[in-house]
């Protein structure tokens, strides 16, 4: 009897065995095991834009123009592209001011920010079609289009001659841990700033980090004006300023 019992217990032992999972060793259970993903990934882009050139742009075929790329705010996003000429550079061209740049203006999609995948893609366009001159490709943009400035400027700093990021802010870690060749551009880069010191919708601090990050990255020229009595509206007098498009023009990227 105790011998069937025994017998009993054993098979039963070994059936509860095969029911339950097997239990993983201490050190099979710490193990990190390793996968790869991998995966194409396809999307589209779409950006209404605005665009000028300047009135001597038809007379002489085979002369390069400087550009300027300018993001416009969080206000003018849709898709009504007349709202994007209510500041900044596209502006000045509907008051018919006439200025020495091909100046592409792109509308930013409702409820997004800007993609900078996307810019680079619009500015490859417009480079293919218009004579460029790549060494003097210039940004812009205030508010949300000065934090896609600040963006842009780190993500892609060898597209850039010069960058002029208003009332914006970002990412200081974008800079800080950016690969050896971006790092090389940021140090050829002119940036100038611009803030209100009485901003109630981005406070100065975001452009001083900025402008510190870039600093410590060590870009040579980082110029930063406060306006002491201006709110959020501190790029009206930007733009109205013919020095801004002088300081533009003084810098050129080598080929």
């Amino acid at each position: 009897m105790r011998k069937t019992t025994l017998n009993w217990l054993l098979a039963g032992g070994l059936l509860l065995g095969a029911l339950l999972p097997a239990v993983a060793a201490p050190e099979e259970e710490s193990m990190n095991k390793r996968f790869q993903f991998e995966k194409q990934l396809t999307r589209t882009a779409r950006l209404g834009y605005l665009l000028s050139v300047p009135k001597e742009y038809a007379q002489d075929t085979q002369k390069e123009w400087p550009l300027i790329l300018f993001l416009h705010g969080a206000g003018e996003r849709g898709t009504n592209l007349s709202v994007v000429s209510v500041h900044g550079p596209p502006r000045l061209v509907k008051e018919k001011r006439e200025l020495p740049f091909i100046i592409v203006s792109p509308q930013c999609p409702t409820g997004e920010r800007w993609d900078g995948e996307a810019l680079i893609a619009l500015l490859d366009e417009v480079e293919r079609h218009y004579r460029v001159d790549k060494t003097r490709v210039y940004l812009t943009g205030l508010s949300m289009g000065g934090f896609g400035s600040w963006s842009l400027a780190a993500q892609h700093p060898e597209r850039f001659a010069a960058v002029a990021p208003i009332c914006g802010g970002g990412d200081v870690i974008d800079v800080l841990l950016t690969s050896r060749a971006r790092a090389a551009s940021i140090k050829t880069l002119g940036i100038w700033a611009f803030h209100g010191a009485k901003d109630p919708v981005v406070p100065l601090a975001e452009s001083q980090r900025m402008v510190d990050a870039f600093k410590k990255a060590g870009c040579p020229e980082v110029e930063f004006t406060v306006y002491p009595e201006a709110d959020h509206d501190s790029w009206t007098e930007t733009y109205n300023n013919p020095k801004l498009f002088e300081w533009f023009l003084k810098h050129q990227r080598a080929k």
